[in-house]
């Protein structure tokens, strides 16, 4: 099959953690003898500051450790973007929200009369934050909307966003994040890999991270970009090392050097789309890194909580939570292992990708059997 796929970026991760789900994806799909083009606006913010902080080499450095998406990625621009030439062929065309309207409109408009299936990825949480926005996507035409979460494809539907939705989550890319096979000595307690953001989870940061840190005197680092001066000179107050951008494929070896992490989902997941870990958590847990969680409630089940990893309620219980996987050498053995056989076991991009297939032989039955219907009638 032909997989066309209009994302935000696949060579570029800065503030973008969406980037690790597709390029799993789009190596799955490779893997298993599909073609796969994805295709990234030209001015895209997430490339454009990537290239303004780091230059050239970030993007070298992304062909290199994904030498199997060389010449998937496009390029465009909206206002020359040859549509028709680009979706020839396709069986599958998926858009992903952070798209501009004015292409998922366009897409809407090619679907009508066409072979393909128009799918609608959404990974964020815009959907409760701006409604207006999504509104103005008009998805009537496409044939099913993919939502990270079930709360979210509850909310497409009962909004008439869209006929047809699907849980869909996120994964973990397992063919790099994984445990080394020989692991290195560990050079600090902490590490946190997150994006300061729009003060969606300031006072969570001071409450569950930060102030933790101080009064546990930890080594700590955080990798990230967007932290603005208060926020430096927070993490200088609470001892700990700002190292700014890191490459999304190089966590897993960041990871393996430090001894615990923590999740602070944002405050928007938490109050209006409980069931959505975010990327982080498949992260973590597939590098085998124990894990300790700010509050967010599984209501899916995806994992098991005080095995996969422990979660705090309050900032007192988060400094103990830690204290005591940092002095329990086997308690911080037993969250890393169990964490990682459960995304092995269920939450890896293969699982995903097998997820989708069924998705779409689903649709395409239905396809098929409204046109018999209209060829009968």
């Amino acid at each position: 099959m032909r997989f066309v796929m209009f994302y935000h970026s696949l060579a570029s991760d800065w503030n973008h953690g969406n980037a690790h789900f597709l390029r799993g994806l789009a190596a799955e799909l490779l893997a298993r003898g599909h073609q796969v083009a994805v295709y990234e606006p030209e001015d895209g913010w997430s490339a454009t500051r990537l290239r303004v902080e780091h230059g050239a080499a970030p993007f070298e450095a992304f062909a290199a450790r994904y030498p199997t998406l060389r010449g998937i990625g496009h390029r465009y621009r909206l206002e020359t973007l040859d549509l028709d030439g680009a979706l020839a062929g396709a069986d599958v065309v998926m858009v992903h929200e952070w798209n501009e309207p004015a292409l998922v409109r366009a897409v809407a408009e090619r679907r009508q009369g066409a072979d393909f299936l128009a799918l609608f990825h959404d990974t964020h949480h815009r959907a409760t934050s701006d409604p207006e926005g999504l509104a103005r996507c008009d998805l009537g035409s496409y044939d099913a909307v993919l939502a990270f979460g079930d709360v979210l494809r509850q909310l497409y539907l009962e909004r008439g966003w869209c006929r047809r939705a699907f849980t869909w989550h996120e994964a973990a890319d397992a063919r790099l994040f994984h445990p080394p096979s020989r692991p290195p000595e560990k050079t600090g307690d902490l590490v946190w890999i997150g994006n300061w953001g729009d003060d969606e989870r300031t006072a969570e940061l001071h409450e569950f991270l930060l102030d933790p840190v101080k009064d546990l005197h930890l080594h700590a680092r955080i990798h990230g970009v967007r932290y603005p001066a208060h926020a430096l000179s927070a993490l200088c107050d609470a001892g700990i090392d700002y190292a700014g951008w890191l490459p999304n494929y190089e966590a897993p070896q960041v990871f393996a050097r430090y001894r615990v992490t923590v999740h602070v989902p944002r405050r928007p997941y938490v109050r209006a789309l409980p069931g959505i870990p975010t990327i982080r958590v498949f992260e973590a847990l597939a590098c085998g890194i124990p894990l300790v969680s700010a509050p967010w409630d599984d209501c899916e089940g995806l994992f098991e909580p005080g095995a996969d990893f422990l979660v705090a309620r309050d900032g007192a219980e988060m400094r103990a939570q830690l204290r005591a996987v940092l002095n329990d050498p086997a308690l911080a053995q037993s969250l890393a292992g169990h964490g990682l056989r459960t995304i092995l076991a269920r939450h890896t991009c293969a699982h995903r990708v097998d997820e989708l297939m069924a998705v779409v032989a689903e649709l395409t039955r239905a396809s098929r059997t409204t046109i018999l219907d209209e060829n009968n009638a």
